[in-house]
């Protein structure tokens, strides 16, 4: 009874109880199919945060890389014509009075250049020279404001001339090639190396402007095709010609003294009449020796 009862008692144990090696099994199943799901939603989660960050990741490298800064542009204010497109002797010169209206703020420049002449002659300059071109210092109303009150109107029409002439150089010369010309610069006024003198100085993009009286930069670019730029500045050029005295005028050659034709005509009888005096003495001589001769001759007989 007691072996039944410990066999009865057994197997209902043995029943029951799985074998220790299936249960392992199952745990370790169950351990991977934890770690793997582990792996996949760590792999997840790194993906979408590798995702997220990127687009803010890109402006970090891009800043850590070297930054280049490229000069700005030199934008004339009114336009040029497009490539091919400049002017033909046929349809008219580029207009600079039109130029200087649509830019605005030079309207004593435009009075000037039109009481002068002077943009009748840009405007033959350019239909005629064709390859060396003009450029043109274009100063403001406000410029013209700050000279010397009643300076312009002490100024006689041939120093008009010649101030606006002095502002304007008789070739085309881009913003980047001044550094390129010698000093002093030729102007349209003249060349004289000290009344006239134009001197240019260029570093990069600026570029300074000394008379002698007048010291300025070049403000901006008003206008450019290749064939007429127009560039601003902020003060009148003035040569120094205005303000040194005149030199002396050269003394005029003596005047040649004049010759009379009677006088003339008069001087050559003058020996004439001393041959007709030297022959009238000789006879008067002959005459006495004669008659003295005939006197002794009647004494002696």
């Amino acid at each position: 009874f007691l072996t039944h009862r410990r066999q009865s008692i057994t197997l209902p144990l043995c029943i029951s109880l799985p074998p220790p090696t299936t249960t392992k099994m199952k745990m370790m199943k169950l351990k991977q199919s934890l770690f793997s799901f582990s792996l996949l939603v760590i792999l997840f989660y790194s993906s979408t945060t590798t995702s997220a960050q990127s687009p803010a990741a890109a402006p970090a490298a891009a800043a850590a890389a070297p930054t280049v800064t490229a000069a700005a542009p030199v934008v004339p204010v009114v336009a040029a014509p497009p490539v091919g497109g400049a002017p033909s002797p046929s349809s008219g010169p580029t207009d600079i009075i039109r130029i200087l209206r649509k830019a605005g703020g030079f309207t004593t420049l435009i009075r000037l250049l039109k009481t002068t002449q002077t943009s009748n002659e840009i405007g033959s300059q350019l239909l005629t020279s064709k390859n060396s071109g003009v450029t043109i210092f274009a100063p403001t109303d406000s410029a013209f404001s700050s000279l010397k009150p009643g300076f312009l109107n002490s100024l006689n029409d041939e120093q008009k001339i010649k101030l606006i002439h002095f502002h304007i150089l008789p070739s085309f010369t881009a913003m980047t090639n001044f550094d390129t010309l010698s000093n002093p610069v030729r102007t349209q006024a003249g060349s004289d190396p000290i009344r006239l003198a134009l001197n240019l100085t260029s570093t990069g993009s600026h570029v300074n402007i000394t008379t002698g009286v007048v010291n300025t930069t070049i403000a901006g670019t008003i206008y450019s095709d290749n064939q007429l730029a127009v560039y601003q500045v902020d003060k009148v050029l003035l040569p120094l010609d205005f303000f040194l005295a005149k030199p002396p005028a050269l003394a005029p050659a003596p005047a040649k003294p004049k010759v009379h034709k009677k006088k003339a005509a008069e001087t050559p009888a003058a020996p004439a009449d001393d041959r007709s005096g030297a022959m009238s003495l000789k006879k008067g001589l002959v005459i006495g020796v004669s008659i003295l001769v005939a006197v002794l001759a009647a004494i002696s007989s």
